[in-house]
């Protein structure tokens, strides 16, 4: 972070211009007169403000956010640049390569992809562009995070997702902002606090900064949370509206899924008919074949199964094949769901 040992109309200026703020507004910013801000803009260099209007504009810039302090280091420094216009392509590319590696779980590549950015420049030296490259990037190692387990902590999803909406507020991008809290409350979710996240899922569904898509999986995760809390009433209510929306949109994928999270539901309730009519259409219907999704889905498979003793033993089965692809890839807290699940049945 920049600071100014002793501040001139050239610095002031350039504080002016880094907040993006009229000649007038910056006046009312720092409670100065307007023909004071005029003659830092005319004079520059030559002119230095007061000492008590020196620790007013001390005070502007502390407050500023990092995207302010990176344009007003750019201007007073226009030799200093962390990242080249040029670098930008190449890390938007590594960007999208890191989402094809994310959703393959293909985690080690997908790290190396995003560490090689955020582990090589400072975020408080880069401009807008940049900013909003390293928020995407931090987004996707929170996927990365979220994926393995690792939800809570210093280097955890949460703590990247907090970093990356804290960014994306001061870009001032409403929709990246809506959509990095819905990932915080999948992290709830996942550390147990159900309530609140179903909580914040039903702020989201009706948050007009989400797409339709997003808002629909928002109300779909509300019966997840519900589900999981033994609500399977208003969970099964829920999750179908979900799936209608899916259907409108023409989501067939996120249809597929919403049959899977239905059939826990059903499951939950004790209607295992209906559990197992929703489970093999999302057995039959899913297009995406991730090992995520794969171990998700029998997952559910096996915890229907071992509901009814005349399959417990194909259950069993079920969840020992989700299991070992779960080590196989990585998948911790997948890995927990599958022992909870046995421990459940063992009790």
């Amino acid at each position: 972070m920049v600071s100014v040992q002793q501040w001139t109309g050239r610095e002031a200026s350039a504080l002016r211009a880094a907040l993006r703020m009229s000649t007038r507004a910056f006046a009312e910013h720092l409670g100065v007169a307007l023909r004071t801000v005029a003659k830092w803009e005319s004079l520059g260099s030559e002119t230095q403000p007061r000492p008590d209007t020196q620790a007013i504009l001390d005070t502007a810039l502390a407050r500023a956010d990092s995207a302010a302090h990176s344009r007003f280091e750019a201007l007073l420094f226009p030799e200093r640049k962390s990242a080249r216009p040029a670098d930008y392509e190449t890390w938007t590319e590594d960007i999208e390569r890191a989402v094809v590696c994310v959703g393959r779980q293909n985690f080690p590549f997908a790290a190396t992809l995003l560490n090689r950015w955020l582990g090589s420049h400072d975020p408080h030296r880069l401009d807008d562009k940049g900013l909003y490259l390293y928020g995407r990037s931090l987004v996707l190692l929170g996927d990365l995070q979220r994926d393995q387990g690792a939800i809570l902590g210093p280097l955890s999803a949460r703590h990247s997702y907090l970093t990356a909406r804290g960014m994306f507020s001061e870009l001032d991008i409403p929709r990246r902002v809506a959509q990095t809290e819905l990932s915080l409350a999948v992290v709830q979710e996942m550390s147990g606090q159900l309530e609140v996240s179903a909580r914040q899922y039903e702020l989201l569904a009706g948050d007009e900064r989400l797409s339709p898509r997003d808002r629909a999986r928002a109300q779909l995760w509300v019966g997840t949370a519900l589900s999981k809390e033994g609500n399977n009433a208003y969970a099964t209510n829920a999750m179908t509206a979900a799936t209608r929306a899916f259907e409108d949109l023409g989501e067939p994928e996120d249809w597929s899924v919403a049959h899977q999270k239905l059939a826990l539901a059903h499951r939950g309730a004790g209607d295992l008919k209906q559990a197992l009519h929703c489970i093999d259409i999302a057995r039959t219907t899913g297009t995406v074949d991730s090992p995520m999704q794969r171990v998700r889905l029998d997952t559910a498979y096996g915890h229907i199964l071992l509901s009814d003793a005349a399959t417990r033993n194909d259950g069993l089965s079920v969840l020992d094949q989700a299991a070992q692809v779960a080590r196989q890839y990585g998948l911790s807290h997948q890995l927990r769901s599958i022992e909870g699940i046995r421990k459940g049945q063992q009790g």
